[in-house]
């Protein structure tokens, strides 16, 4: 699960100054981007990224152009130089951290032994499938599976335990199914109904390349399809797995054993290595319920071409140019979009800085994070937390005792900035000159050991969930904490040499979102400890309540292509998390200036013009009608376009900031019709 929920070195240099060449040369703010001829009251979006999206069409080997694109692009790049000088060493200690990452990157780009190999590489994983004989070595199977995290039908993972967030317990997630989403498998529109039958082909081709001939192949694409849509019959729906309270289900063994007697899951979790669960949470009982009967019912030879799937499926972009070109074309071509690959030395550093994560991000916070980065970020945390803590006391729709726990909450709220305080250790990962696929099953392997061995131990306060390089941030409601790596933490989020009004409309806003993710419609479930514990009276609950229903109601107006609309419960919690990031970034923009005068117009915009523009360029994207379509159906984030109008048309300083916002303009929204949670 920890792939899916989903970086060197020598301590000699851990004290060297970071370097920020970027911040050196990258304008504050591009108002080359903007496109004027559009009234900001009309698409405030293309009003900011107008010129910027005629000019920057999507390249060939992308779904996707934007803001984390081009971060994404230079974090490789500066990653590639930590990659390349491991990989093209000549003396180093065997088993080293930089032995580890110079033989993984390479093991990748040997191509010439990668397609001499074809698939015998996995064959002893073949092998397994072939001598299923009976229900208990299908089990017996998925539990050898699961440890390589090949993760045939649901995840096995740990995690803090929702109610008890001081200890760590087993949980069990549902899974098994080739397409993004359960609803892939029964909406009927055109557009889905295309995709299901490209699946029956792709799937059909996957089983030509194990050598099935073509009426075999058929066959087995048709079982493939009926398995899965059973699996998501059962699955719980994408707002269903947003709900805490559902989703919390914690069941003893003899308990687990009795809702699934087929399944026993003494001996399941004795094969993975960890006989010593006494208990898990398995978040959608249902889909567990549904695959106790399965096991029953469905044929062994059935099971074998599921798992012959799921292997070849999990592994094929780690084999010969068939295997990878195939799976292409319909997880990126078909679902995305995707005309063309990205160039293979790409693809392979994402896996070896995933596979090597913390320990190629120790060097990378060495040479690209300076210092003064993180101590600025620590100032505006600080006011984006007074800023939260102003809005909370002064809120008009919820009562004292709320409010009370409200603070408590946020006075309580963790900060992590930049990188950890304690780097990982890689030294039991096994990492050679064998074959790339098998480093990846050995860096799987790890990886899973890693999750399950927290399991019954204290909580590590200092663990991080993403490596120092990523491009991300987030909010932990188990931990109640708000983490910002380094990769995020540079231009245009987050510039040294921008004026305020700028890195508190970029930077400020993400940290303000992430800190409303603690007080969204999820979030505000957990307590001041990330428990998951109603500190809510009723009538604030309602009050909440109603005031988001608008919020839902906004958002499912927002057409995004012809009959599709945004799904505003589905998406709820991001839209609340944007709408009150903004709000409370710029009151701690207010406040950081400390009673002053605003300062004098920069590039002709007052200010809080910056404020706004700078939000609306960091969300500036050209995306592919095919990958615009997969993701309104399984993001729970807005389409960038709707992140930015949605949001700005709600906030009041929005029209003052902008004079020819008036009621004629298309997007304006009436003071009485706008959202206002935080």
């Amino acid at each position: 699960m920890n792939k899916l929920i989903s970086i060197l070195l020598l301590a000699a240099l851990f004290g060297c100054k970071g370097k920020n060449v970027e911040t050196n040369t990258y304008p504050a703010f591009e108002t080359r981007n903007m496109d004027t001829t559009i009234n900001p009251g009309d698409d405030f979006f293309t009003y900011t990224n107008g010129t910027w999206i005629k000019n920057n069409p999507i390249p060939p080997d992308k779904n996707a152009l934007s803001v984390f694109n081009e971060l994404a692009d230079r974090n490789r790049d500066n990653i590639r130089e930590i990659i390349m000088e491991a990989a093209s060493a000549k003396d180093v200690t065997e088993g080293s951290l930089s032995d580890k990452i110079g033989k993984f990157f390479n093991s990748g780009m040997d191509t010439l032994s990668i397609e001499s190999e074809n698939i015998k590489p996995v064959k002893f994983l073949f092998d397994k499938i072939d001598s299923l004989q009976t229900s208990d070595d299908v089990l017996k199977l998925a539990s050898y599976f699961q440890v390589y995290q090949i993760s045939p039908v649901f995840y096995l993972f740990a995690d803090l335990d929702a109610k008890n967030s001081k200890r760590v317990i087993a949980q069990l997630y549902q899974g098994g199914l080739g397409l993004p989403d359960r609803d892939y498998y029964f909406n009927t529109d055109a557009a889905t109904v295309k995709i299901r039958e490209e699946y029956i082909t792709h799937l059909t081709k996957m089983f030509q390349l194990l050598n099935d001939n073509y009426d075999v192949a058929a066959r087995n694409a048709e079982t493939i399809m009926e398995l899965e849509t059973r699996l998501a019959k059962a699955s719980f729906t994408n707002v269903e797995n947003q709900d805490p309270q559902k989703t919390y289900n914690i069941y003893d063994i003899v308990g687990l054993n009795k809702l699934t007697p087929k399944i026993n899951w003494t001996t399941f979790l004795a094969n993975t290595g960890y006989p010593q669960i006494a208990e898990i949470n398995v978040f959608q009982p249902t889909f567990f319920i549904e695959l106790n009967k399965m096991v029953e019912d469905v044929a062994v030879d059935d099971w074998k071409t599921y798992f012959r799937w799921n292997v070849i499926n999990e592994l094929s972009q780690y084999l010969n140019k068939d295997f990878v070109d195939q799976n292409f074309a319909f997880y990126n071509t078909i679902l995305s979009g995707q005309e063309k690959m990205e160039p293979r030395w790409k693809i392979v550093l994402d896996e070896t800085s995933g596979a090597l994560g913390e320990s190629i991000g120790q060097l990378y916070v060495s040479k690209y994070f300076p210092p003064e980065a993180k101590e600025r970020m620590t100032i505006l945390v600080s006011n984006l937390k007074e800023s939260l803590k102003q809005r909370i006391q002064g809120l008009s729709w919820m009562g004292p005792e709320t409010k009370q726990e409200a603070l408590a909450k946020l006075e309580n709220m963790k900060v992590k900035i930049g990188y950890p305080d304690k780097w990982r250790d890689y030294s039991g990962l096994e990492i050679s000159s064998q074959p790339y696929v098998l480093n990846v099953l050995n860096s799987n392997a790890f990886e899973f050991k890693y999750s399950m061995d927290r399991v019954g131990k204290p909580v590590d306060p200092n663990e991080w969930e993403m490596t120092p390089q990523t491009v991300n941030a987030y909010y932990h409601p188990y931990r109640n904490e708000i983490v910002f790596p380094a990769g995020i933490l540079q231009p245009p989020f987050f510039n040294l040499n921008a004026d305020d009004a700028v890195n508190y409309g970029g930077v400020g806003m993400v940290i303000g979102h992430e800190m409303l993710h603690g007080f969204d419609n999820s979030g505000r479930q957990f307590d001041k400890d990330g428990n998951l514990r109603d500190w809510w009276t009723k009538e604030d609950s309602e009050a909440f309540v109603k005031r988001t229903a608008g919020l839902i109601e906004q958002y499912n107006g927002y057409e995004v292509l012809d009959s599709t609309y945004v799904n505003g419960t589905l998406t709820l919690g991001e839209n609340i998390a944007d709408l009150g990031g903004m709000i409370i970034a710029l009151n701690a923009y207010k406040l950081s200036l400390g009673g002053n005068p605003s300062p004098e117009k920069i590039d002709g915009f007052t200010d809080v013009q910056r404020f706004f523009l700078s939000y609306g360029q960091i969300w500036r994207m050209n995306m592919r009608e095919e990958e615009l379509r997969r993701r309104v159906m399984i993001d729970v984030h807005s389409p960038a376009r709707f992140r930015v109008n949605g949001v700005v048309y709600n906030i009041p300083e929005f029209y003052g900031a902008f004079p020819e916002v008036t009621v004629e303009g298309k997007l304006y929204i009436p003071e009485d019709k706008r959202a206002v949670v935080w």
